[in-house]
């Protein structure tokens, strides 16, 4: 499911909102998402999982071309953790949309 098709289910489930307000909610959901992972906060739906910024510590890497040796610097990263029912949905195969073989 891409962002353009989130909006589309939105405005659909939701007839009340029209194509903007559904593309308007959407980007406001996921701009404040990242601005909180960005500084370093935990997310977390219940029902669906939680994100969290993890750390990446620094390493030696190799250039796969010349094969030298490359310091790769440490990294903050964005990690998703599934919920229960999440997983367990997926687990059995249980379709988000019902009209999704």
């Amino acid at each position: 499911m891409t962002r353009s098709d989130l909006v589309e289910e939105l405005a659909a489930r939701f007839g009340q909102l029209t194509q903007r307000d559904a593309e308007l909610a959407v980007k406001t959901i996921l701009d404040a998402m990242s601005e909180a992972l960005s500084r370093g906060h935990r997310i977390e739906i219940r029902g669906f999982g939680s994100f969290s910024v993890g750390r990446r510590a620094p390493r030696i890497g190799r250039n796969p071309r010349s094969g030298e040796q490359v310091a790769i610097p440490e990294r903050r990263v964005a990690h998703f953790k599934p919920g229960k029912a999440l997983r367990e949905a997926v687990d059995a195969g249980t379709p988000a949309d019902p009209h999704t073989p």
